[in-house]
This record gives structure tokens, C-alpha cells and sequence, in this order.
């Protein structure tokens, strides 16, 4: 099993900047994809982010050049940093992790508990 454990979030005023990150931990060998999706209230789950092990990342066109994220393979750790904030990226934020058990083993999704981002306008 692997748990995935969220931080950071809050209320920011819209302009601002907000990051959160995530830790892994549990039974990995390696993990391939980390990222973030969010969910705003009444809306779809959607996409926001990822980055793989080796380092080569992918945003969502809503918040490219806006969001920057980053990983620690060492530490299993993912983080997003968030700047210029919109009222819309209101959201609950979800990481999730790829994370392989044994080399050769296929890789299973997890997620964290979610953490909330408040953008006031």
C-alpha cells in the first residue's frame, strides 16, 4: 500500500500565490507519473498536472505559465506552486501517484486526501 499525504492550500487573494505539495510513502520501488488533478464545487474532477521521474512536466492549458510543478524522487515528494491566482482555481486539490512495488510490477494510482484552494477576488 502507499499513502499520499497533501499540505499546504489555504485562502489567497486573487493575484496571490499558494503552494501545495505531497508526500508518498509505503511500498515503492519507483514512481513514474506524479501530478494533481482539482475539483471545484458542482464541477468535474479535471487534470491539472504532471511530471514524470525524469523530469519532463505537462500543465493543463488553464494554469500554463501560472503553475509550476515539481518532484523529489529521493523524498517521493510533489509539489505545485501556484501564482497568479484566478477566483476559478477555487478548487479542492488532489495529487496522485504512479508508484511501482517491485521493478517489473505494473503500476497502481493513488491519491491524496485532498487540500483546499480558496482564491478571494
Amino acid at each position: 500500500q502507499v499513502q499520499l499525504v497533501e499540505s499546504g492550500g489555504g485562502l489567497v487573494q486573487a493575484g496571490g500565490s499558494l503552494r501545495v505539495s505531497c508526500a508518498a510513502s509505503g511500498s515503492i520501488f519507483s514512481i513514474n507519473f506524479m501530478g494533481w488533478y482539482r475539483q471545484a464545487p458542482g464541477k468535474q474532477r479535471e487534470w491539472v498536472a504532471h511530471i514524470h521521474s525524469g523530469g519532463s512536466t505537462n500543465y493543463a492549458y488553464a494554469v500554463k505559465g501560472r503553475f509550476t510543478i515539481s518532484r523529489d524522487n529521493g523524498e517521493n515528494t510533489v509539489s505545485l506552486q501556484m501564482n497568479s491566482l484566478k477566483y476559478e482555481d477555487t478548487a479542492v486539490y488532489y495529487c496522485y501517484a504512479d508508484p511501482q512495488a517491485r521493478p517489473g510490477l505494473p503500476s497502481t494510482r493513488y491519491w491524496g486526501q485532498g487540500t483546499q484552494v480558496t482564491v478571494s477576488s
